[in-house]
């Protein structure tokens, strides 16, 4: 096993992979710009290193100083959490050019499913279902109004190196296409510096389904069920839970076994979400994957029991799994809500200081955060501050005790989502599990 790992990156997951070696008898490095010095991964770490300003391009995305850091700190592994460096390939590269493991999968793996048209085919490749549409980036606009044609409208229009619905556009009729693909190619240039877009058939009111993966990067993989993360904004997700309401014992380990398949085709190593778009006939076509821990993790280590970053740990030392897939059992419900420092109902952000800070506590509850009374919750980072899942032996009791929970959490000071997740709760189509991607345009209304 690590003695020393360096954690690059901030906040809760930087807080939650220093607990996770800890536990396992690993020393920390923490890495802060200037305006995290007080920041509790910091403060817990064994040792921190200071990589340069508050802008993220000048400290949590420069990769010269982190590998600076690490070399100072003589660590073993760099654990690059999720958001800045986690999905790029060139850092995973420069870590181990530099002798650090990364603890992730290899770069080719992060630069292959990076490209959302190049992931399209690689799944198609290895019997993954897949959205009718282009097999990878259209060459021109003729080509993509011929390709829009094909398979009917609507269609959407897709940034291949994109993400966070950005350089995303629906078309829902011939005429609009043309005037879309344009906008959409010119958000993915100014964004990602790539203007490449691919075109797929539009799923309408789908469910967002992902399904947790792990490879040891020689041919075995595993499965630890799905995520149901349909309630989102702006396509980014606002809630997670699971296993999902909707699924069907046959369609979960359909979903399983082909996400199981795909993960050995690669011969994948560590962490890795395939995601999935389901409709209302539970056909099930793969959106994209993510080569890293996820954000709503936590849903899936308290329905299986298993901490999933130890696990990224073991396998990125070498260790074989210590656990086979029959074994791995669906315990009971969660739900995971993001609170994030925005305005819950124009979803602006709302930087500044926390003057009052109490989070829920009691049976089945957990909260993954690094804020804390009189934190500030700076402007140059991303706006969640806390996470808040709750557990529960089925779906009903899972929702009341995330009732009674937000009912107790406190944050005074700054605008939150609290009140919003508040309203979700008690919303009769969310009790009852009718949940698709609109189903916060669906009931704006209601929810404000």
């Amino acid at each position: 096993m690590f003695e020393k790992v360096l954690v690059a990156n901030r906040g809760e997951i930087a807080l939650r992979i220093i607990r996770a070696c800890k536990e396992l008898g690993i020393e920390t490095v923490a890495v802060y710009s200037d305006a995290d010095i007080e920041s509790l991964h910091v403060a817990f770490a064994d040792e921190s290193v200071c990589i340069g300003p508050s802008s993220a391009a000048d400290s949590y995305l420069n990769i010269k100083n982190i590998i600076s850091a690490a070399e100072i700190a003589d660590v073993d592994a760099i654990h690059p959490g999720y958001g800045f460096l986690a999905e790029n390939p060139n850092f995973a590269k420069v870590c181990e050019d530099c002798g650090f493991t990364f603890i992730g999968p290899s770069p080719d793996h992060i630069s292959l499913m990076g490209n959302k048209a190049t992931a399209k085919k690689t799944m198609m490749d290895l019997g993954v279902p897949v959205v009718p549409g282009s097999e990878g980036a259209v060459a021109d606009r003729q080509e993509a109004l011929e390709i829009a044609r094909k398979i009917g409208f609507p269609v959407i229009i897709k940034a291949s190196a994109g993400g966070g619905g950005k350089g995303m556009r629906v078309a829902h009729t011939e005429a609009s296409f043309l005037k879309n693909l344009d906008m959409a190619k010119n958000e993915a240039q100014s964004s990602f510096g790539n203007d490449e877009v691919y075109i797929e058939k539009y799923i309408e009111e789908p469910r967002h389904i992902e399904v947790q993966v792990f490879g040891d990067g020689k041919g075995e993989a595993l499965h630890f069920y799905e995520r149901e993360c349909s309630i989102q904004r702006r396509h980014q997700k606002l809630l997670e839970e699971g296993p999902s309401p909707f699924l069907t014992e046959r369609l979960r380990k359909k979903m399983g076994d082909a996400s199981v398949k795909a993960v050995k085709g690669l011969k994948y190593r560590n962490a890795g979400t395939i995601e999935y778009l389901v409709d209302k006939n539970g056909d099930f076509y793969f959106m994209e994957m993510n080569t890293r821990i996820q954000v709503e993790h936590p849903v899936t280590e308290m329905i299986t029991g298993i901490d999933l970053v130890q696990l990224q740990l073991k396998i990125a030392a070498g260790y074989p799994f210590d656990i086979k897939q029959e074994n791995i059992e669906i315990l009971g419900h969660a739900i995971e809500c993001r609170i994030n420092a925005e305005d819950p109902v124009s979803f602006t952000p709302s930087p500044g200081k926390i003057e009052a800070f109490y989070a829920p506590g009691g049976f089945g509850v957990r909260v993954d955060s690094a804020s804390y009374q009189d934190y500030i919750v700076l402007p140059y980072y991303d706006s969640m501050i806390a996470k808040m899942i709750v557990f529960a032996k089925n779906r009903t009791e899972a929702i009341n005790r995330a009732r009674r929970s937000l009912d107790e959490f406190i944050i005074e000071g700054i605008k939150t989502t609290i009140p919003l997740h508040k309203k979700i709760m008690m919303h009769h189509s969310f009790i009852e599990g009718d949940i698709t991607t609109d189903f916060i345009d669906r009931h704006i209304k209601s929810l404000q």
